[in-house]
């Protein structure tokens, strides 16, 4: 109901082309066709299970723009709304209790206003109808931007950056971040889940690369 009233107000627009779109849908159907799904089988060393909803190129690069820069418009939506449809199909849901999005430092939040992995946490959880745990995983030590380093560089660079609380310990965790690209960030936090005492990590993603040729870019 709240989104069909802003809709009046604040057209909803593709995150993709920008082209006008009804209240609930979350891409034009032209971009819709064009968006590809993953299907690939990357795994996240110590996760459970890992799940993305598209690959990352140039079709879905618009809409992860305005979900990282601040004017997100219907990109967390879309996105979130996708990726929890994708969490579902994979049977993923009914093996979680619990949301927790890639935390961010409180230096980078500070600068950037906000964490977008919250943003899609959020959709995905309204979605689900899972709680939302932005609070027992924090970023403890502030790092160098992952886009500017060498896979090799970007497992270092994280090493042992995220704490999670004790009170995660038996919980079955789904673990979100916006994008995946050689998996060190999900790995790290899983490593701090699992050895607070999560029963189980499932890792998930908006999207996922699949060539180097991205890597730069996000």
């Amino acid at each position: 109901m709240k989104r069909r009233i802003l809709h009046l107000f604040f057209p909803t627009r593709c995150p993709v082309c920008g082209e006008l779109i009804g209240a609930m849908e979350r891409f034009c159907a032209e971009c819709t066709a064009k968006l590809g799904v993953y299907s690939g089988s990357f795994k996240i060393d110590g996760a459970d299970s890992f799940t993305a909803a598209f690959n990352y190129n140039e079709n879905v690069k618009p809409a992860v723009f305005l979900l990282k820069n601040g004017t997100d418009g219907n990109a967390s939506y879309a996105l979130g709304g996708a990726l929890a449809d994708r969490l579902k199909a994979d049977g993923i849901t009914s093996k979680v209790d619990v949301i927790i999005p890639a935390p961010m430092h409180k230096k980078d939040i500070l600068r950037r206003g906000f964490n977008q992995s919250v943003l899609i946490a959020s959709e995905v959880g309204r979605v689900l109808g899972l709680p939302v745990d932005t609070k027992s995983v924090v970023k403890s030590r502030h790092t160098h931007s992952q886009k500017e380093l060498s896979r090799v560089s970007r497992a270092v660079n994280l090493k042992s950056a995220f704490t999670a609380s004790p009170e995660i310990k038996g919980k079955n965790v789904l673990l979100i971040d916006d994008i995946c690209t050689t998996g060190s960030t999900l790995r790290e936090i899983t490593a701090a889940l699992k050895q607070a005492g999560a029963a189980s990590v499932h890792c998930a993603c908006c999207c996922k690369t699949l060539s180097r040729k991205y890597e730069s870019e996000i």
